[in-house]
C-alpha cells in the first residue's frame, strides 16, 4: 500500500491564506493536510487524484480538496495552475457551511464548460487574492477572508442546487439542524468547562447515541473533534496576552492537559503553540 503522508503547511501566519502560480511541483505523492486547497487550471492536461479519483483538468476548471482529504498531482504543466490553501478554521468556525460540509466535501471536480459563470467567478477572486497578497495593505489578511467567504458563498450555493433534488438536502433544514445548531451553541459557550458529549444531549433533550449519530451526520467530524476546534480558536486568543503562560491558557481554553493541548494545538494550526505565539510577537 502506498504511503500517505501529512503535508505541514507553515502560512504567513497561522490564520493566512497562501496563494501561488509559480513554482508548483509537476507532480506530488499522495498526501493530506489540515488546510481546504482550491486550484485553477491554467491550461489543459492538468491531473490529480482526491480520494483516489483521477480529474483531468481542461483550462479554467477547479478543483477543490477539503481538509484532510488525500490528494495527489499527478502531472501539471509548467505554471499550469493557481491555487489557494487556507486554515480550515475558516470552514469551522461558520455553523451555516459546517452544516453542509458533508454535501461540500463531496465536490471536487468544477468544470468551466458546464459551469463557466462559477468557474470565472472563482478565478476572479484567486486573482483578486493574489493582488491583495501584492499589497501593502494593513487589511490584507481580512480582505483575503472576505474573498474565500465569498468563494465558499458561490459554491455552497452552487451545492445545494445541484442538490435540491435530494431528499437528503431538506434534512438540513429539518429539526435535526435546530438540534444541531443549538448543541453548537452549547458547545461555544461552554467549551472552557469539563464538557461532555452527554452534557451537550442532556441539555438539548436527546440521548447521548442519538447526539452523537446526528451530530456526525450534520457536522461530518466527531463531537470531540469540533470541541478541540473551539478550544484551539480560544487558545490562539488567549496566546496573544503575553501575561498569561502556555499553560494558563491550556486550561483557560479548556483542555485538560498541557500535553493533549499541545498535540491537538500542532495538529489543528501547524504551529505549537510556542511557535504560534513567537509569530505574532
Amino acid at each position: 500500500m502506498e504511503k500517505i503522508t501529512k503535508e505541514n503547511l507553515h502560512f504567513d501566519s497561522p490564520s493566512s491564506i497562501f496563494v501561488t502560480d509559480v513554482d508548483c511541483p509537476e507532480t506530488f505523492p499522495p498526501h493530506w493536510h489540515s488546510a481546504a486547497e482550491f486550484t485553477v487550471a491554467l491550461v489543459d492536461g492538468c491531473k490529480y487524484k482526491v480520494n483516489n479519483t483521477l480529474y483531468e483538468l481542461s483550462s479554467g476548471d477547479v478543483l477543490l480538496v477539503w481538509p484532510q482529504q488525500i490528494h495527489e498531482t499527478v502531472k501539471i504543466p509548467h505554471c499550469g495552475v493557481i491555487f489557494i490553501q487556507f486554515p480550515s478554521l475558516i470552514l469551522d468556525n461558520n455553523l451555516d457551511l459546517v452544516s453542509i460540509s458533508r454535501f461540500l466535501y463531496a465536490h471536487h471536480h468544477l468544470s468551466a464548460k458546464d459551469y463557466p459563470e462559477l468557474t470565472g467567478f472563482i478565478k476572479t477572486k484567486i486573482d483578486e487574492i493574489k493582488k491583495i497578497h501584492n499589497s501593502t495593505d494593513v487589511l490584507s489578511e481580512t480582505r483575503c477572508k472576505l474573498c474565500i467567504y465569498d468563494i465558499l458563498l458561490k459554491i455552497s450555493e452552487h451545492v445545494i442546487s445541484e442538490r435540491s433534488k435530494d431528499s437528503n438536502i431538506e434534512k438540513i433544514s429539518g429539526s435535526g439542524r435546530l438540534y444541531i445548531r443549538s448543541a453548537c451553541n452549547y458547545i461555544i459557550e461552554n467549551s472552557s468547562d469539563k464538557l461532555t458529549q452527554e452534557d451537550v444531549a442532556k441539555h438539548i433533550g436527546l440521548s447521548t447515541f442519538y447526539f452523537s449519530k446526528l451530530f456526525n451526520q450534520y457536522m461530518n467530524t466527531s463531537f470531540a473533534a469540533y470541541l478541540a476546534n473551539i478550544r484551539v480558536k480560544t487558545a490562539t486568543t488567549l496566546l496573544l496576552d503575553d501575561n498569561l503562560s502556555i499553560t494558563e491558557c491550556a486550561f483557560m481554553a479548556g483542555f485538560q492537559s498541557t500535553t493533549s493541548f499541545n498535540r491537538v494545538f500542532h495538529e489543528i494550526t501547524g504551529y505549537s503553540p510556542r511557535e504560534y505565539r513567537k509569530l505574532y510577537r
